[in-house]
């Protein structure tokens, strides 16, 4: 087989997505042969070549494996926590594969999220220069005034850098009322933050579709494996660029 860079390997053998298999190489966590590697261009063969990562030896997948989950609230979308925090690993009881988590939804957030052993799969759906949108329902301390909505749907300015154009509607109004937001890109926190730009709390965040998947009737906590038909959907869902 032909040589491949090194974050693409551990992103394949479904350790980690490609970004954070950079991070792996840059941390000093990967050796190839014995040698430790650092340098994110160096390149190797799996099949020939013995792959440490974090001290263990990587192995091609036997299968790939696609997950959507509900992610309750309080649960930290990671593999591990070093604060001791419950995970949606701790939700995946009786996966025999080593999958890890599509993207992010943040610790006080709910809904779907994504999880695989693919990682030509998660780059695709987290790649910066396409951006799968993601559906959100939001409930909000106050309403937005027609002027603010049409600034929300333009974009507004957070930590220095505007926000790209997002879908917004207006789906309950009430004292604290609810909207839909569609977004395009996948700051972190980026939905509460905007809704603070206009001096607005959000009470309730939960995700409700990624590209043409949506939760369905998932539970918080439970999960279900897709099938061939919605993983090539979710791999040709429009982008924006």
């Amino acid at each position: 087989m032909p040589l491949e860079r090194l974050q693409k390997i551990i992103s394949t053998a479904g350790v980690a997505s490609r970004r954070k298999a950079e991070e792996l190489i840059v941390n000093g966590q990967v050796t190839v042969n014995g040698v430790l590697v650092t340098e994110l261009g160096s390149k190797a063969d799996l099949q020939t070549d013995h792959i440490k990562v974090s001290g263990k030896l990587l192995h091609p997948p036997k299968h790939m494996v696609y997950i959507a989950m509900y992610k309750p609230t309080s649960c930290v979308t990671t593999v591990s926590d070093p604060e001791g925090r419950r995970t949606v690993m701790d939700l995946l009881r009786g996966v025999k594969e080593r999958v890890y988590p599509v993207g992010r939804l943040d610790y006080h957030s709910e809904g779907l999220i994504l999880m695989t052993n693919d990682g030509e799969f998660a780059n695709i759906l987290t790649a910066r220069e396409s951006h799968v949108p993601k559906t959100y329902l939001v409930k909000v301390t106050g309403t937005l005034s027609a002027e603010q909505e049409e600034q929300f749907r333009q974009g507004v300015p957070i930590e220095g850098r505007r926000t790209a154009p997002a879908g917004l509607k207006l789906i309950r109004s009430a004292e604290n009322p609810w909207y839909e937001v569609r977004l395009f890109e996948g700051r972190k926190n980026q939905i509460r933050m905007m809704f603070k730009h206009f001096g607005f709390l959000v009470e309730k965040l939960k995700r409700v579709r990624i590209g043409g998947l949506s939760l369905g009737s998932l539970k918080p906590g439970e999960f279900r494996y897709l099938d061939a038909v919605e993983v090539q959907k979710l791999e040709r869902s429009p982008k924006v660029k």
